[in-house]
């Protein structure tokens, strides 16, 4: 595994490899997982899908300042750099891009990626101009790894959704690979985050889980229900959580993110084969969690 610091050098070692593998069995292909570091089962599972779907496996770690607003984690976001590398070794990972601030904002910045439509509701709406830090540096490592493939965890779903638009607009030749979303045993989605929550949080914290599994399960039964009546019922569920903060609960169809009509919209999406999204943002404490299932209607098949 080597590691690069600099712009220059993951372009130099990647290059290689795609000259080195040329023609070889396993392609030369590059799988690209771009993460904020601290990693854990849920990056480890991107990683080994990388390395199942390409001759060459990148992995970047980069705490990315300006996806981060004002009063958030920035400063106390967890970081652990020797574990990290441990990881990548163990998942197959052929070059780790780690670089600085410096070396990815080297002078003032005056270009912003900015996608429309679909950064508007959930994390969009609370968070202003997350998104536009996301696909910025996403952006930014796209360019420099020139991956074929790059993976993403579905917890992040909103930011898989602004991904793939921007991919699509902008004619990026690389692929963006949704991944399900790695649990616990008990339920709780795997974040980076999840360390700050005490263990009486971490408790209360299942509640998330348990009410869209609970939900998903009425929806996919063919119950005659409204979303409106399907996000007061997770709302409900909820707020019985005393260390609960609700940002949102929201059902959207997915992945243009627009809300369902309250008359036709599970029909008209079961009728169509589409796809639905309910997610959810709450506070235990400090500490935000997002988490979600994604539902393709006519296949009643539920994906979380």
């Amino acid at each position: 595994m080597k590691i690069a610091a600099t712009i220059a050098e993951a372009r130099t070692l990647i290059a290689a490899l795609r000259e080195e593998r040329r023609g070889s069995e396993q392609g030369n292909a590059v799988g690209f997982v771009p993460t904020m570091g601290y990693l854990h089962e849920g990056h480890a599972s991107l990683l080994r899908r990388s390395r199942a779907e390409s001759g060459i496996s990148v992995l970047s770690i980069f705490v990315n300042p300006i996806q981060f607003g004002p009063g958030e984690d920035l400063d106390r976001y967890p970081r652990s750099e020797k574990a990290d590398l441990e990881l990548a070794e163990r998942e197959g990972v052929d070059v780790v891009f780690l670089p600085s601030v410096d070396e990815m904002y080297p002078q003032e910045r005056k270009t912003t990626v900015t996608v429309t439509g679909v950064t508007e509701r959930l994390c969009g709406a609370s968070r202003p101009g997350h998104f536009d830090g996301v696909a910025t540096v996403v952006s930014k490592l796209f360019h420099i790894v020139k991956p074929d493939k790059a993976f993403f965890g579905a917890k992040d779903a909103q930011q898989v959704a602004v991904l793939q638009k921007m991919v699509i607009d902008l004619n990026m030749d690389v692929e963006i690979v949704p991944c399900p979303i790695i649990r616990e045993e008990d339920g709780l989605a795997l974040s980076s985050r999840n360390v700050y929550l005490s263990s009486e949080q971490r408790r209360e914290a299942l509640v998330l889980s348990r009410s869209l599994r609970e939900a998903a399960e009425r929806i996919q039964s063919g119950e005659s229900v409204s979303p409106r009546r399907i996000v007061e019922d997770v709302t409900r569920a909820i707020q019985a959580s005393p260390l609960a903060v609700i940002d949102y609960v929201e059902m959207l169809a997915f992945p243009d993110l627009v809300p369902l009509d309250e008359e036709h919209g599970l029909s008209d999406l079961r009728d169509s084969g589409g796809s639905l999204i309910l997610a959810v943002a709450v506070k235990f404490g400090t500490t935000r969690l997002i988490d979600n299932v994604i539902m393709k209607l006519k296949e009643a098949a539920l994906h979380v």
